[in-house]
Formats: C-alpha cells, structure tokens, sequence
C-alpha cells in the first residue's frame, strides 16, 4: 500500500498490539489512539507507552508516528459497567456480560474518525473479533460494516475499519502474531500487553499478567495453550 497511512486503536491489548503489529506491516504510516474511559485500573493505559516503546524500538522503521489519547471519562460514567465500576463480572438478565460497555466501540470508532479526519488517515484499524469473544454486539462484522458506511457518509469521505482478527481465534491471533514479530514479537506481548479485566500485573503466567480467573484471562490463556499445542504437533510431525 504506497504512501499509505493507518490509524489503531489501541489499548495495550494482546489484540491491538497484534493489530499494531499488522497495521506496521501494511501501511506506510501508523498512528495510534487510545482511551481513557473511567477505567477502574490504570493498567492497561500505562502499558500502552511500553508496547509503543517496544515497536519503536524494534524495527518499526519509523513508520510509527504519533500517538493520541483521547479523555472519555465522562462516557464511562454513562454507559456503567463492571469494567468501570466495582460490579461483579458475571451475566445479566439481559445475556451479556457485564463487562460489556454500552456502544464502547461505536464511540471509539467516531471520536477515531475525528481523529483520523483531521490527520488525513482514511482506515482505522481495531481488534475486533466475533470469533473468540464474550459477546459484544459491537465486535461483529455487521456492527463495523454498518458503522463504515455511517462514518464515510457523515465525514463525507470513504473511511476503512479493518479488523485483522475479525475471524480468528484466539490461538490463531497467537499464531498471527508470531507470523509477524516471530518470538520476539510473541515475548513482548506476554511481558508488556495487558488483558486482564481485573487489572492484575503481579501474577506472571506463561501467557502473561492477569489473575488468570477473569474471562479475559482465561480466553487469553485456552489461545495459548491451543496455540502452543499446535505448534509442537508441527514439530513433532516434521
């Protein structure tokens, strides 16, 4: 893509740092942004200035640019859920988690496009995955496709979403990620990305921090160890 440039959006993530990963792949030009939307941990917007630092420092060729972190505090107050108050994370009555935020990745992806409108960057890129996922209305494929077209039609001007792991599972975003950064790129995410919805940095797993009981950890975990099986039955097939 020549003379191309790309907007992430980007939390520190296993998945938007293999996004980050894939966007620096694709594009000429990649620059992030990030959230704060009354979080109850800090974690993971501390993490994102040691997984930039990782890319800058390993090969991003300068194509990693500037970061934008935009304050939505006042949104998280709103749109209440166990990832920005003390609840319990479990299901509602409704059959979603409460870990899921009310229209998180609708206001994401606007403020994104402002963002992207005013640096003249015509794709944004998110992690969004409907393959191994808690649920969210607002990680599918239809949900992004019909927030594209909105987006396009009110900036008038053609903006992308692209969603690299919008069909991956968790072990195959694994797999994507080693494809891209081998096992350095693999390392990094275990040692500086951050999941775990209970923002826990002090329990150190294979597969990195977390509290390993939260739904986050334990999808991240099951990516791992599916992921790592395969790769010794590749081996031992060799």
């Amino acid at each position: 893509m020549p003379d191309s440039s790309a907007l992430v959006l980007f939390s520190a993530g296993q998945d938007s740092a293999t996004c980050l990963a894939w966007a620096l792949r694709n594009f000429d030009r990649v620059e992030t942004v990030g959230f704060f939307y009354g979080q109850r941990h800090a974690v993971e917007m501390d993490q994102r200035h040691a997984v930039r630092r990782f890319f800058e420092e390993t090969g991003s060729d300068g194509r990693l640019c500037d970061d934008h972190v935009v304050d939505l505090a006042g949104y998280g107050a709103i749109a209440e859920s166990a990832l920005t108050a003390d609840r319990a994370i479990d299901m509602a009555e409704n059959g979603l988690p409460t870990t899921f935020v009310p229209g998180r990745n609708l206001v994401f992806f606007t403020v994104a496009a402002a963002v992207a409108y005013r640096r003249g960057i015509a794709t944004l890129v998110g992690g969004m995955c409907e393959t191994d996922y808690s649920g969210y209305p607002d990680c599918r494929r239809e949900t992004i496709d019909a927030m594209e077209r909105t987006l396009s039609l009110g900036l008038d001007a053609k903006l992308n979403i692209e969603t690299p792991l919008m069909h991956l599972t968790k072990a195959q975003t694994w797999a994507l990620a080693h494809d891209l950064g081998g096992d350095q790129l693999v390392d990094a995410i275990i040692e500086l990305s951050h999941t775990c919805y209970e923002g826990d940095r002090t329990h150190r797993h294979a597969w990195g921090y977390g509290c390993g009981k939260c739904p986050a950890c334990d999808l991240r975990e099951k990516g791992w160890t599916a992921w790592r099986r395969t790769v010794a039955q590749n081996k031992s097939g060799a």
